[in-house]
């Protein structure tokens, strides 16, 4: 028979799971809307990602999932590989940027800055100079995408591409 103490134990250790379980719980919104950059999905919901074939899907954290592609290039440059992190564990929230990264070359994505530039994209950079880390943001008037490149040494380099919300770009340095 198990005594009163241990019952109380039992039911008083399920509670304290469960408020841990409520409260570390996030709200999931539904998806935005698609935005493409040609054939790469920038956001969207699961099926847009799946469409793209980023379809090796991983949990990433608890409330998030990960789908990859690898073989993706961009503006004639790569292959690199694609993430977008979705919210919710089955990726019913959506994503909100496209991430891309080359694992054998850390340079490689700045050559999409290179493009960029050329193409008449504004450069804003938000740290002093290359060596101090941080990012390069490409910006276009009209343009649904921004750009941001790691140019810091020290991680493993990728490149953003996010919805243009017309928000700042935080302290920048033109260049």
């Amino acid at each position: 028979m198990i005594s009163r103490r241990a019952t109380a134990l039992t039911a008083c250790t399920l509670a304290i799971v469960a408020g841990v379980l409520i409260a570390g719980h996030e709200p999931i919104f539904p998806p935005p809307r698609g935005l493409w950059l040609g054939t790469l999905p920038v956001q969207g919901d699961r099926a847009d990602a799946m469409r793209a074939g980023l379809t090796h899907c991983t949990s990433a954290t608890r409330n998030r999932l990960r789908c990859r592609k690898d073989g993706v290039m961009l503006m004639g440059l790569g292959p690199y590989t694609a993430a977008v992190d979705m919210y919710g564990a089955d990726g019913r929230g959506g994503f909100y940027q496209l991430t891309l990264w080359d694992s054998d070359d850390q340079d490689t994505v700045q050559e999409v800055g290179t493009r960029l530039k050329a193409q008449g994209w504004s450069l804003c950079r938000t740290a002093h100079n290359e060596f101090a880390g941080d990012q390069e943001i490409y910006t276009r008037a009209g343009a649904p995408v921004r750009f941001s490149i790691d140019i810091s040494y020290w991680g493993k380099r990728r490149l953003r591409i996010l919805p243009e919300l017309n928000e700042p770009t935080g302290h920048c340095w033109s260049h």
